[in-house]
């Protein structure tokens, strides 16, 4: 599933009061679809890692109370009252007796002597076994608790995201040019440390936007996203480096030079797309009418993606006219 269905499943199993689970490979936003979901909603998420805790830790300690009977302290992290999400994260590489101690509290959402507020789901995540991260195999009555939604990247979905958040013109670029490393990760190489995910990419573009040096710039990358995703993208940013300024084309976009390698022509897209306004629509339009089609659709879509308020100017509408065929 993609991230805007797992999105929709998890909001109709909190509707529902079904417990989910989301699977998914590493640093593939799992968690961050269920911040999502909490901020949308406008409730708490109390974000348990699960791999963290000894059986002890959800149940409580023991301790006499004046009735001469053991009663049990409540884990401080457990809700009490409100709305929200209990998100229980790396819930199957817990211990097997912390995933026993979820057997009650996901089905029946009890814990010994603490209840879980009416106004509380659980919502759990975990890596798959065949990525081989550290995982334990769920028992089979815990499993069957739950709803189970498998993870896919997409990047389209990533892209929207991507603009949206802020990450580098030049990140988001390079994965439309080399899609296939948006999400690369290969169990038989676990040995390699750095490999590339969503996750890493948006590492990544954090260094980028703090303009690191020259001379670092590849060992950042590789220690970030891989040896291989490293050196493309690297390699990216040297022809994007040397393309005109984005500012430069926007003052004589009639006569401003046309990019021929593949590469180069997603990167003025991207950089291109971060420039519009409502005072600059009518200019990236006329430079959009000289790219090739599928660029110029790339480029006029990111646009309004960044500032939806451009496609209501009388040269979109053109534009559009124009485009109909490629659009549809």
């Amino acid at each position: 599933m993609k991230a805007s269905q797992i999105k929709k499943a998890i909001n109709t199993c909190i509707d529902s009061k079904q417990p989910a689970f989301v699977w998914g490979p590493p640093g593939v936003g799992k968690s961050q679809i269920c911040r999502q979901v909490a901020e949308e909603r406008e409730i708490e998420l109390t974000d348990v890692r699960a791999i963290l805790l000894d059986p002890v830790d959800l149940r409580g300690l023991p301790h006499i109370n004046g009735d001469g009977r053991a009663h049990w302290s409540q884990p401080d992290f457990l809700p009490r009252e409100g709305n929200g999400i209990l998100f229980l994260d790396e819930l199957n590489a817990a211990p097997a007796l912390v995933q026993a101690s979820c057997y009650q509290l996901v089905l029946d959402r009890k814990l010994g002597e603490y209840t879980l507020p009416d106004g509380w789901d659980v919502i759990a995540a975990g890596n798959r076994e065949t990525d081989r991260a550290v995982t334990s195999r769920m028992p089979s009555a815990l499993a069957n608790r739950f709803v189970h939604l498998n993870f896919e990247v997409d990047l389209d979905e990533w892209v929207s995201w991507a603009l949206a958040s802020g990450v580098h013109t030049m990140v988001i670029s390079f994965l439309r040019f080399r899609p296939g490393l948006l999400h690369s990760f290969d169990p038989a190489r676990n040995t390699e440390k750095a490999f590339p995910t969503p996750r890493s990419w948006e590492f990544v573009s954090n260094i980028l936007t703090n303009r690191p040096s020259p001379e670092i710039e590849y060992e950042l990358f590789q220690g970030t996203v891989g040896e291989g995703a490293a050196a493309e993208f690297v390699g990216f940013l040297k022809i994007a480096r040397e393309l005109p300024n984005p500012d430069v084309i926007l003052m004589n976009p009639d006569a401003a030079p046309v990019p021929e390698d593949p590469a180069a022509l997603y990167a003025i897209c991207g950089a291109l797309s971060h420039r519009a306004s409502d005072q600059t629509i009518d200019r990236l339009i006329k430079y959009a009418n000289r790219l090739p089609d599928e660029f110029s659709v790339l480029m006029v879509r990111d646009c309004v993606k960044n500032v939806p308020e451009v496609a209501s100017s009388r040269s979109f509408i053109e534009w559009a006219s124009n485009h109909k065929e490629v659009l549809i």
